[in-house]
């Protein structure tokens, strides 16, 4: 992708969303990943802005994904919800999957919560469980930072030793205690997908020291690591992972589980928003 022809997409997504709403000033986004479509925490005056109609924006082409933006109050504070993403293996390059927190950032974005449907690669961690991302594994073969580079993205070379902000992990964790959601932080490992990762590649990914596998959380993150964002990601386990005992690899299965797992989520959300 030509560098102005970026530049150009990411100016019109943010002029456009400035015109919608011109005293938005993000301090929290939720990203909702597979399933979690009803995830939206309650929001006073909200807006609702399909994609297409955002200009410069990519399209959600995965089944569970809406492809709708949010923009809303919640407990004084200004919320803005990506009801759906994007992901490397919809064709999206990376500079795409990272224009909407860009665009965000333009508008004043303070933090981000990214939440994720993953496979559990550990006996103890059952699907309809949570996790709070400690850390990553990056094996996606590629980052969202690479590129052409702006003085106003951020830093090139950004220090990831704590992408997944300690104060944001704690009030998730608070929160899952507090509603009473089995949860606890464990390691992400990324990977390209679509497909599901064989039990040989799970064996290495557990021997590597990941806990969860999925195929998104690190794009956002790493985008809102270098321009100052402070993230924190939220996994919900949607399955088993490949060679794990009561596996069952099929995104429809993903999606039935998600729609019980939503509310607990959407609780979960609108207690970070009052704690942020």
């Amino acid at each position: 992708m030509a560098e102005d022809s970026y530049l150009e997409r990411l100016d019109a997504a943010a002029a456009f969303l400035r015109e919608k709403a011109p005293d938005f000033r993000p301090d929290v986004c939720f990203i909702l990943g597979s399933g979690m479509t009803k995830a939206v925490p309650p929001l006073e005056g909200a807006l609702t802005i399909p994609y297409v109609d955002i200009p410069g924006f990519p399209r959600a082409t995965v089944p569970g994904h809406e492809g709708r933006l949010v923009l809303g109050r919640a407990s004084g504070k200004d919320v803005v919800v990506m009801q759906g993403r994007f992901h490397y293996y919809e064709g999206h390059d990376m500079e795409s999957i990272a224009l909407p927190l860009r665009a965000f950032k333009a508008l004043g974005l303070k933090s981000v919560v990214v939440t994720a449907a993953v496979g559990s690669m550990r006996a103890r961690i059952k699907p309809g469980h949570f996790m709070v991302v400690a850390d990553h594994i990056n094996l996606m073969g590629c980052n969202p930072l690479r590129a052409f580079h702006q003085e106003g993205f951020g830093t090139m070379f950004s220090d990831m030793s704590s992408a997944y902000d300690p104060r944001l992990r704690k009030l998730l964790l608070a929160a899952c205690a507090a509603r009473k959601v089995a949860a606890r932080e464990g390691v992400y490992v990324a990977v390209g997908g679509p497909s599901y990762e064989t039990p040989a590649e799970i064996r290495a990914f557990r021997a590597l020291g990941g806990d969860v596998v999925g195929m998104s959380v690190v794009p956002e993150v790493a985008v809102a690591r270098q321009m100052g964002v402070t993230a924190a990601a939220l996994a919900w386990i949607s399955n088993m992972a490949a060679g794990m005992r009561g596996a069952i690899l099929s995104h429809e299965a993903v999606l039935a589980l998600g729609e019980r797992v939503a509310r607990e989520m959407g609780g979960i959300l609108s207690d970070v928003a009052r704690s942020i």
